[in-house]
């Protein structure tokens, strides 16, 4: 992470990774992490036949952008849509949602939250584990002990 005049750049190397049975979040822009303050920014990536649970954001709109893969979206308990690579989702504040990787790759999202608050809750969740910054190896990488 570094300051280029009064702005911060940053990689998923520089933030904490939150690591769940389903995938991996990186925030890497958020009031803790870079000083923003309406909005959050990361990237999700959702492993093969898994997804979060339903669950809304109170008081906050998300945007989730189709990095890679290909997926199904429910938004306000309607029946699911296909979403693919440069798909673009609107999710209105407390709108319940969730999003199920249907492909046999990694389904990679950027997320922005207005204003910024819940990537907080995410690190309070029962099963979430917090691996701090730093080089981390691929998800699926099984890491011997020395």
């Amino acid at each position: 992470m570094y300051q280029l005049g009064r702005g911060i750049i940053t990689t998923a190397q520089d933030v904490d990774a939150l690591t769940f049975p389903w995938g991996t979040v990186r925030i890497l822009s958020e009031p803790t992490v870079t000083g923003a303050q309406h909005f959050s920014f990361g990237v999700v990536e959702l492993a093969p036949g898994q997804g979060h649970a339903r669950h809304n954001h109170p008081g906050a709109e998300e945007i989730i952008y189709v990095l890679e893969g290909e997926g199904e979206q429910m938004i306000d308990d309607r029946p699911a849509v296909r979403v693919r690579a440069g798909d673009c989702i609107f999710i209105p504040a407390d709108s319940y949602h969730a999003t199920l990787n249907v492909a046999s790759v990694p389904l990679r999202l950027a997320i922005v939250y207005a204003p910024a608050g819940p990537e907080r809750v995410l690190r309070e969740l029962p099963d979430c584990r917090v691996m701090p910054a730093g080089p981390h190896p691929p998800q699926g990488t099984v890491v011997a002990e020395p």
